[in-house]
């Protein structure tokens, strides 16, 4: 069975009280958006992501980092934004199932994923949701507040899971209908409903986005890299994956890339994942002479699939020679295309050692990096 995701992000987010719309905001450098079509990109059951956009807010679409996701303009209300993502779908030749999901929600898990995914085999809607827990009042008029039993109520959830066509033309049946989700369309005898999850909360107000920055800042982690590398006659020397132009370079197995190799060290360190002696051994012929840069791009995809994103980098370059000052803004811009991060994530720091030591003495060059990451459950 394939999928596709709808990504629902053309809200005016009115509730938010911010110029920036909620769905653009940033944490750990990517925007709620970007937070949750990288954790989707891990299920290869879905072949297709849409995000669906506010036509006012095509200035923003630049923050939104995350390639090969078609984006499409919404409408005036979540029902006509959907239908335009539907109505796209609806040319492609497998339409399978369809998750449904609001960009507001970008802290749900993988496991609620894999759960929809697993339900869906057997049932055609599937909706996460939770009970509600607090005592429930109704105002009925300004004298008159009646209880009612709370066991009777329900908190929906998504990423929602529906039949292509089957809510294809139950949206194309009633267009222009308000809708809270889009399981409001659908029978509840012919829905499945499954557990959801609290930290799976929608993101309304500023208090909500600061509620999920400590979430995240509770799970920070941080880790630490240092290389150091021969300096000789013959080889090319490479800093951050950029070409030095230099009389000598650094000897290695593979390119002798230091800072590479240190962020690669401190991305495994923070990450719990081993080091790089493990991952890459210097006994691999195919190994040898292979670029940092695409050992850097197989470590960033397997922590990624871990659910770690990148806060920052600090990097100090130990060096006599050469002078980094006019290389550092390549470096920085090098290095945060790798990591999937922006550059203003980067600091790179030129130390030297005075001329003590084999540093000093140009015969060898160093790499020492700091790095925090935050980790997504």
């Amino acid at each position: 069975m394939e999928f596709s995701f709808i990504l629902l992000g053309g809200g005016e987010s009115n509730r938010f009280n911010s110029s920036l719309p909620k769905q653009y905001h940033k944490i750990a450098g990517k925007t709620l958006i970007d937070i949750s079509i990288i954790k989707i990109r891990e299920f290869k059951e879905i072949k297709s992501i849409i995000f669906v956009y506010n036509k006012k807010h095509k200035e923003y679409l630049k923050e939104v980092k995350e390639n090969n996701v078609k984006l499409i303009m919404g409408g005036n209300t979540r029902e006509e934004s959907t239908y335009n993502a539907l109505l796209y779908l609806k040319n492609l030749k497998k339409k399978g199932k369809v998750l449904i999901h609001d960009s507001a929600r970008p802290n749900f898990s993988k496991q609620l994923i894999k759960n929809i995914l697993e339900s869906s085999k057997k049932n055609k809607t599937i909706i996460p949701v939770l009970r509600v827990q607090d005592a429930i009042k109704e105002k009925k008029n300004k004298n008159t507040i009646l209880s009612i039993k709370k066991k009777n109520f329900y908190l929906t959830q998504t990423p929602q899971c529906f039949d292509f066509n089957e809510i294809f033309q139950l949206h194309k049946t009633r267009r222009n209908m308000y809708i809270d989700d889009d399981s409001s369309l659908i029978s509840n005898n012919k829905i499945k409903f499954i557990k959801g999850e609290k930290n799976n909360f929608k993101i309304t107000d500023k208090e909500d986005l600061n509620l999920l920055k400590k979430i995240s800042k509770s799970n920070i982690k941080v880790g630490i890299g240092f290389d150091v590398h021969r300096l000789v006659v013959g080889r090319k020397l490479y800093l951050g994956g950029i070409k030095i132009p230099s009389k000598i370079g650094t000897l290695g197995h593979s390119d002798g890339d230091p800072v590479l190799h240190s962020v690669i060290d401190a991305l495994l360190g923070a990450c719990k994942m081993g080091d790089i002696g493990e991952k890459f051994s210097d006994k691999s012929k195919k190994l040898k002479n292979i670029s940092s840069s695409k050992l850097m791009e197989i470590v960033i995809n397997q922590i990624n699939k871990k659910n770690y994103l990148i806060n920052n980098i600090d990097i100090n370059i130990i060096t006599q020679t050469p002078k980094l000052k006019m290389f550092k803004k390549k470096i920085i811009n090098n290095v945060a295309r790798l990591c999937k991060i922006s550059p203003d994530r980067i600091n790179i720091k030129g130390k030297t050692t005075e001329k003590l030591g084999v540093i000093g003495q140009e015969k060898a060059i160093a790499a020492e990096v700091i790095v925090s990451v935050i980790k997504y459950e």
